[in-house]
């Protein structure tokens, strides 16, 4: 399934107060905003010294960037950290508490219990790499090229994928049915570009990464010499299967990654390998047509497979199994897993052991844990008041589609029937999985990891010959984040999003709208970004635009893609406008669209000053406070390479140039440094 989201490296919400359409008083008569309880727009946080047309992101958040350095332990620190650091307090609470009351039910002992396993070090300790042994001795087994595929075919129906990507999900162009798919893979470094560029940073994170593999063949038991023998093969096959990767630009087009293939077709691309059998393997039976992602990649795939020695893919596979495992083995697989992840992030500890296997339950057991987090931390009260805010927001965004002058009225029909078709999801499921399958025990941590693995598999793979089940989620309550589904023309919030910075009950509508209005305003602009345009009413990758119409939207999207190539980041790092463009585009329309939804509630109506700031500035301000993040730069330079949205200042001062309003609510004037002639500001959405 794809999924646009919100955030940096995840994703954030908060939300708003008013109704689809408030009434309109008379300017004497309009309600005043009564003052908050706190201030949300706090001017200790702000670097008054910098002009807000030079830098309206350090304006609004210089002096919090400087008090608030990055924790030891993490990697960056910003208001979505913040965030999702109380979303872990809440579920360490809850899975404490389950951990002392197992016999409550089911759900309290497969949370407590899988909390348990994963705190009790003692245990894990003495077991060392013992939970591995069964699979590197099956693995010593394979002595052909066909058993090395049924090797391939068992693991993955353990939750072990390797060599390429395996899913089920629904057709692109027939969203009514679920198909198996194939996408590229095979590697470990966070992309292609680590193994072939040659700046000095690639190369010093290739040196370590090899020496990462020699060190941790040698814990499983390799003399140094052959570790360092297999840790040269490792690098070698994962080299060349990065060269045949397709970039992560290309991974953005839909149409591009979209190949529908007969079995036997796929297979007669592949002599080596048999899908129609392989399939059979996966527990996928009766299939005959299949998605592929990059047929190239896969014919490259085969040939490297049939030169390649069994023993050497045996080594592939046996690093594999060690790299899945290594975090829930002992400590020293944990220590040295941790002492690479320093040298590609920057970070300097390692991240709590609670929060670790609060976000792994998360991760595994999601629905039983958001159903205890949604009993505790969400109120009812607080759907309907987003539900509320959705509603204005999709009558701002109806304005904006009737008044565009470079879209046809044919086309503007079209984009109003998806507009009204989106499906809204807000706090947590409908209906919750049960997990029916997944057997936790409190002495065996590792077992429940690979427990948890298999059922998730399996639920994948019984979906096949079922009815699509548009009620599913692609994120659990206790997430902070939020995002858009193309196939299902949906967007979703979940709980753990629906809180400050993001929005608070208390707060005036301009924090909520800058703040939770611009990301259901940004969600809503994904289905009308450069992919999610491609996408009809009913989730179907097809075309519903007039050729003029295209060429006009992608003009313009042109420029923000211009835009944003020329924000230098790191040394020779610049922001990748390409690869960032739908989250571009979506943090600039839910920014325009936020704010004429804002315009419309009594506080919009007035000038009214708060804490010395009216209306329009805080709702600007607001939504600076968002992306507030100070970055390591490792981390930085990795998610340059890896992430589909900018870094936070960008994202704040991107948009921010290109909104009429934000000139005139803070004065922004010739020979500022942010300042777009009004011929140059580009207007999309």
């Amino acid at each position: 399934m794809s999924q646009r989201t919100i955030c940096l490296s995840a994703a954030v919400v908060a939300f708003g107060l008013m109704a689809a359409t408030p009434p309109t008083l008379p300017k004497d008569k309009a309600p005043k905003p009564a003052a908050p309880k706190r201030k949300f727009i706090d001017p200790e946080n702000m670097d008054t010294s910098v002009k807000p047309g030079d830098n309206f992101y350090r304006y609004a958040n210089g002096n919090w960037l400087r008090n608030n350095p990055i924790p030891a332990s993490k990697t960056s620190w910003g208001s979505f950290n913040e965030l999702r650091e109380k979303s872990l307090d809440a579920m360490k609470s809850l899975l404490e508490e389950s951990a002392k009351t197992t016999t409550k039910g089911r759900l309290y002992q497969m949370v407590g219990d899988f909390y348990a396993s994963g705190m009790d070090s003692l245990t894990i300790e003495k077991r060392g790499f013992d939970p591995i042994r069964p699979d590197l001795a099956r693995i010593e087994k394979v002595n052909n090229k066909t058993a090395f595929f049924d090797e391939l075919a068992y693991q993955r129906a353990q939750g072990n994928g390797m060599l390429f990507g395996f899913f089920v999900a629904q057709d692109r162009k027939n969203v009514n049915k679920y198909l198996p798919q194939f996408s590229q893979g095979g590697t470990t470094l966070p992309d292609r570009d680590y193994y072939l560029k040659n700046d000095a940073r690639s190369q010093k994170i290739r040196e370590a990464y090899r020496d990462h593999l020699t060190k941790m063949f040698v814990l499983i038991g390799e003399e140094p010499t052959q570790a360092s023998q297999d840790a040269d093969l490792i690098m070698r096959l994962e080299t060349a299967l990065a060269k045949v990767q397709m970039p992560r630009v290309e991974l953005r087009d839909p149409y591009k990654t979209y190949n529908k293939l007969a079995v036997a077709a796929f297979s007669k691309q592949t002599p080596g390998i048999n899908w129609a059998d392989q399939l059979v393997k996966y527990g996928a039976k009766n299939q005959d047509t299949v998605l592929v992602q990059s047929p190239a990649f896969f014919r490259s795939l085969d040939s490297l497979v049939a030169a390649t020695p069994v023993e050497d893919l045996r080594t592939y596979m046996r690093w594999n199994i060690l790299k899945g495992a290594a975090p829930y083995l002992s400590d020293a697989f944990v220590k040295q897993n941790f002492a690479f992840t320093r040298v590609l992030t920057g970070q300097k500890e390692q991240t709590p052991r609670w929060q670790r296997i609060s976000g792994l339950i998360d991760g595994t057991l999601g629905d039983l844990l958001g159903q205890l987090y949604v009993q505790q931390y969400f109120k009812p009260e607080a759907k309907q008041r987003m539900l509320a805010l959705v509603d204005n927001l999709e009558a701002s965004y109806k304005e904006h589609i009737k008044n565009l002058e470079w879209m046809s009225d044919d086309t503007k029909k079209r984009a109003l029937t998806k507009l009204t078709s989106f499906k809204r999801k807000i706090g947590y499921p409908d209906k919750w999985k049960n997990y029916d399958g997944v057997n936790i025990a409190r002495n065996d941590f590792f077992g429940n990891v690979k427990s948890a693995s298999k059922w998730s598999y399996n639920y994948m793979i019984n979906r096949l010959g079922k009815p699509v089940d548009r009620t599913e989620w692609g994120m659990t309550p206790p997430t902070v984040n939020a995002y858009y589904n193309p196939v299902n023309n949906e967007i979703a919030f979940p709980a753990a999003i629906l809180q400050f910075p993001f929005f608070d009950f208390d707060a005036d509508d301009a924090v909520n709208y800058g703040g939770i209005g611009a990301v259901i305003g940004h969600e809503m602009t994904h289905g009308f970004d450069d992919s999610g345009r491609q996408y009809d009413a009913d989730g179907t990758l097809r075309d519903w635009w007039t050729k003029e119409d295209a060429e006009n939207f992608k003009q313009r999207a042109g420029k923000v893609e211009a835009q944003f190539f020329g924000y230098k980041v790191l040394d020779s790092l610049k922001v990748n406008g390409k690869l960032t463009l739908g989250e571009n585009l979506a943090d600039l329309g839910g920014l325009a669209i936020a704010y004429d939804a804002f315009k419309k509630t009594p506080q919009g109506k007035l000038k009214t000053k708060i804490d010395g700031f009216t209306p329009d500035q805080r709702f600007f301000l607001s939504w600076a406070q968002v992306w507030r993040i100070n970055v390591l730069p490792e981390t930085q330079a990795q998610l340059i390479l890896t992430d589909p949205h900018s870094p936070g200042m960008y994202r704040c001062n991107g948009p921010l140039s290109n909104i009429d309003a934000w000139y005139q609510a803070f004065n922004v004037q010739p020979g500022d440094k942010m300042y777009k002639s009004k011929e140059e500001r580009i207007k999309v959405w």
